[in-house]
C-alpha cells in the first residue's frame, strides 16, 4: 500500500536538503593572514599635514595631525551610513555622502552623523606610523 506524502513533508525535506548542501560551503575566501609583528605600516608622520589629515581608504583609516608631532588615527567610515570619508580640509574630516563633518579629534562637527569616528590604536616610531 503506497504512502502519500503531504506537501508540508516534501517542503521540509527540500529545505533540509538545501540547508545541508549550504552547510559545507564557506564564503569562498581564505582567512586573512595574521598581522605582521608590530602591526600594519600606514604612513610617515611627514605625509600627514599639520592641522589636517590623510585618508587611507584601503586600510579604513584617517590619520590626523592636529598639532605638529601629535598623530591620531580614526576609522575612515562615517558613523551616519557607513560611507568612507572623502577628504580632510579646513581642519575637518568630511563625508560628502550626506554632509557630515568631524573635527581632527574625531568628534562630530556637523551631522547627520550621530557619533564620533572610532579611534584606532597606532604607534609612531622613528617617524613611521603603524596600526597597532
Amino acid at each position: 500500500m503506497p504512502t502519500e506524502l503531504g506537501r508540508r513533508t516534501v517542503l521540509c525535506g527540500l529545505a533540509c536538503a538545501a540547508l545541508t548542501g549550504c552547510a559545507g560551503y564557506g564564503s569562498g575566501r581564505a582567512a586573512a593572514p595574521p598581522a605582521a609583528p608590530g602591526g600594519t605600516p600606514l604612513a610617515a608622520v611627514a605625509d600627514v599635514p599639520v592641522g589636517g589629515g590623510l585618508i587611507l581608504a584601503a586600510q579604513d583609516v584617517v590619520l590626523t595631525q592636529p598639532v605638529a608631532g601629535t598623530v591620531r588615527a580614526f576609522t575612515a567610515t562615517c558613523t551616519h551610513q557607513g560611507c568612507v570619508v572623502a577628504d580632510v580640509t579646513g581642519g575637518t574630516i568630511n563625508c560628502t555622502c550626506h554632509g557630515s563633518s568631524f573635527a581632527l579629534d574625531g568628534s562630530v562637527v556637523a551631522g547627520p552623523a550621530p557619533a564620533p569616528l572610532a579611534e584606532k590604536a597606532i604607534t609612531v616610531t622613528d617617524g613611521a606610523i603603524t596600526l597597532a
